[in-house]
This record gives structure tokens, C-alpha cells and sequence, in this order.
């Protein structure tokens, strides 16, 4: 098992032994979406790596973030409260995000290795984008990036 996927165990049994229920309900649902990952990945014992378990961690903060965003544009600030909070627990799993600096240095470095010149190359570019940044960068920021680049 990778450090990822055994640290949220733990982490479990911290938030319960503190009795942190916010804490304990994120990662007893980021344990779910684990383990639904695992049987379909082959079987319920199939160990995932840690770009794999990252990968599920984006996923978890994306709905949040859709959450957040209905739950805000409707007044409920209480709901967007807890969701943004849940939000801040599954972040610390993350590896640290890039600086919009280095967002463009990698960019502008994709660019150039596709060879990329209009906006019709915009895909080649994202999808090397996305490889390099592995996660540390929101989607929406590298594609306006990539836009600006390419106009």
C-alpha cells in the first residue's frame, strides 16, 4: 500500500479518537470512493497508486466545489461553509499546488514542444499540460493559460 492510501486510515482514527466528525465524514467518504475505485480497478484488493488516489482526492474537491458554488449563488452560506471547509481537509492530501509563475513557465513549454501555434492545436498543448502539471494544477487555469498562449 502507497503512503497516500494508508495515511487516510489513520487520519481516521485520529478524527475519530477527536471526536472531529467533519473530518471523519470526508475521509470516510474518501475511503469509499477508494475502494469503489479498487473493485473497478480488478477486485476489492487491488492496491492504487498514488496518482490514482489523488486522482479520486480532485474528484471529491470538484463536487465540492460545484457544492460550494450552487449552495453560494443560492444564500445558503452555512451549506458553502461546511462544504469549503471539507474542501480544506481534502486539499492537505494534495500535493502542493503550482504558482501561476510556473503554470506559465510550463505552458509556455508545452507550446513549444508541440510546436503548437493556433488555437487548433489548443488540445496537444492541454493534454501535455496536464501530464506535466500531475495534478497540481486546476484544469480551468491551465486552459486560459493555454489559451492566452495560442490567441
Amino acid at each position: 500500500m502507497n503512503d497516500l492510501a494508508a495515511r487516510i486510515p489513520e487520519d481516521m482514527k485520529t478524527a475519530m479518537k477527536a471526536k472531529d466528525a467533519v473530518t471523519l465524514n470526508v475521509l470516510r467518504a474518501l475511503k469509499t470512493a477508494m475502494t469503489n475505485a479498487s473493485i473497478e480497478k480488478g477486485h476489492l484488493g487491488a492496491a492504487l497508486d498514488d496518482s490514482e488516489v489523488s486522482a479520486i482526492i480532485r474528484k471529491q474537491i470538484k463536487q465540492r466545489q460545484d457544492s460550494f458554488e450552487q449552495f453560494t449563488n443560492a444564500g445558503r452560506a452555512e451549506l458553502a461553509a461546511t462544504e469549503q471547509a471539507e474542501m480544506d481537509i481534502l486539499a492537505k492530501y494534495l500535493p502542493a499546488a503550482l504558482t501561476p509563475a510556473e503554470i506559465t513557465a510550463l505552458v509556455e513549454a508545452a507550446v513549444a514542444e508541440t510546436g503548437a501555434s493556433s488555437k487548433a492545436d489548443m488540445g496537444k498543448v492541454m493534454k501535455l499540460a496536464q501530464e506535466r502539471a500531475a495534478g497540481r494544477a486546476d484544469g480551468k487555469l491551465l486552459s486560459q493559460e493555454v489559451a492566452k498562449r495560442l490567441a
